[in-house]
């Protein structure tokens, strides 16, 4: 295929085969994967062809290769017009996202408890990849409150004030959850998980805030230099995965019935009134809020330790979904229209004056938390007029290399002690867990981040180092 330099920042392929829309790269060209190694290129003609799809098949500057749709794979379909959903377009983990938390202490107030606060957190803070968890739920009736009212419910059952859910993504909640579509092996899975990291390339992770590109953003957002901060990456854990694996079946079975045809099983899609649709949709919108309670309820884990070892407490930041689909209204050719648009390993950007915005956030926009990898800088963007793919912008620094080359290549012993000399405490990482994780696994997220402000995307308010990380 060709790629076309449109901008140092935007490339394009044409429309060519079955495409209905051409694809858009929003990336720099050192951060364009390679074709023989990763096609994720391909798999953004592939989403091109979905049906009903709108404006351009999406990918941003950390896209890597993933299930379907590439990770940082946007796509947009016209409810109205044939438009369809995708489960490869939100992927296994539902709404995993990350939460940033702000505590009053400043880093080098942070010294001295250093040892005794990331122990505490160690060992207050459950992951891995089996059950273990803060919360314990009273069974299924209980899940079922918790898929309905997602954070809403653990605030008021766990604790937690009204900035716990304003400053969350859909004000902690979605509305249109079904948990009737979520599977007696999805409820299973996720009834000993609320309240724990799970595996892979989630953490929690304190940071210092450490330069300030925009002074009244981030005092809007609760920022300040020199900060300490805690960001937590984490999802929908088992509950989440069994329900794309059981609604990708059955859409699978579906697509026939509807002549749908794809050019892999992967984006297996049904229209988005269709009966299979609606329930995935119900279903995904119970994961979300699983997630978000998951995230609500880590966040206060955390703000229970920084209060017993410091005396010092965390408040939210922002709390904001990367694997999602919303039923939205956006403008194309000139006319406002319903669509579902899939982010996978994408997070919105809401610009400044957006309705969907709390009062608080109205003049500024909309946080945009990405996290780097283990031992690198993340960032705190905020959304811009105008902003490209459905308001979306990348995730995170994205996969260069897959966890088995990571771990093939890279010597954990070696790289926890590169860690520790750069003042960085590790705690409960298993050391091939730490070797897959390992920063050469990932790309440069500031020359990410740059290239998400240089195509328009979001515009970049504070930088965060870390101070130490709790692995699963």
């Amino acid at each position: 295929m060709e790629l076309i330099e449109e901008t140092p920042y935007r490339f394009r392929i044409d429309r060519h085969g079955q495409m209905r829309v051409p694809g858009v790269v929003y990336a720099s060209r050192a951060l364009l994967p390679d074709p023989a190694a990763d096609r994720s290129l391909d798999q953004v003609v592939q989403v091109a062809t979905l049906p009903g799809i709108v404006g351009a098949s999406y990918a941003m500057p950390d896209m890597h290769w993933g299930y379907g749709f590439p990770i940082g794979g946007v796509a947009a379909t016209d409810v109205r017009d044939g438009g369809v959903v995708s489960p490869g377009g939100v992927g296994f983990d539902i709404s995993c996202g990350v939460r940033l938390l702000a505590a009053d202490l400043d880093r080098r107030e942070f010294g001295p408890v250093r040892e005794r606060l990331m122990d505490a957190l160690g060992r207050d803070i459950p992951r891995g990849a089996g059950r273990g968890a803060v919360w314990t739920l009273a069974g299924q009736p209980e899940m079922a409150r918790v898929l309905r009212e997602g954070s809403r419910y653990a605030v008021r059952r766990r604790g937690g004030g009204d900035r716990d859910l304003y400053r969350c993504e859909d004000g902690g909640a979605v509305d249109d959850a079904d948990p009737e579509q979520v599977s007696a092996r999805a409820i299973d899975r996720g009834l000993g998980q609320v309240g724990s990291l799970g595996s892979g390339n989630h953490f929690l992770e304190v940071q210092a805030v450490e330069e300030v590109y925009d002074e009244r953003v981030a005092e809007a957002f609760g920022l300040r230099r020199d900060q300490v901060c805690v960001m937590i990456h984490c999802g929908s854990r088992g509950l989440g995965h069994q329900i794309c694996t059981d609604h990708v079946r059955a859409m699978e079975k579906a697509m026939p019935r509807y002549g749908i045809q794809v050019p892999d099983r992967q984006l297996a899609c049904a229209p988005v009134e269709s009966p299979e649709a609606r329930a995935y949709l119900g279903a995904m919108a119970a994961a979300a809020n699983y997630a978000r309670a998951n995230r609500q309820v880590l966040g206060d884990a955390a703000d229970r330790v920084f209060r017993a070892v410091t005396g010092r407490t965390l408040e939210l930041v922002y709390d904001v979904s990367h694997n999602l689909a919303k039923i939205e209204t956006h403008e194309v050719d000139g006319e406002r229209r319903e669509l579902c648009v899939h982010r996978k390993g994408a997070t919105r950007a809401l610009p400044p004056h957006h309705p969907d915005l709390p009062p608080d956030l109205r003049e500024v926009g909309q946080p945009v938390l990405i996290p780097g990898s283990m031992g690198t800088a993340s960032y705190v963007l905020t959304g811009v007029p105008g902003g490209g793919a459905f308001f979306s912008t990348c995730h995170g620094a994205g996969r260069l290399r897959s966890r088995h080359q990571a771990a093939k290549s890279v010597r954990a012993k070696d790289l926890r002690r590169d860690l520790e000399r750069r003042g960085i405490a590790v705690r409960g990482a298993s050391a091939r867990g730490l070797a897959e994780e390992a920063p050469a696994a990932y790309k440069d997220v500031t020359e990410v981040v740059a290239a998400a402000e240089g195509a328009g995307l979001a515009r970049a308010v504070a930088r965060l180092c870390p101070l130490g990380v709790v692995k699963g």
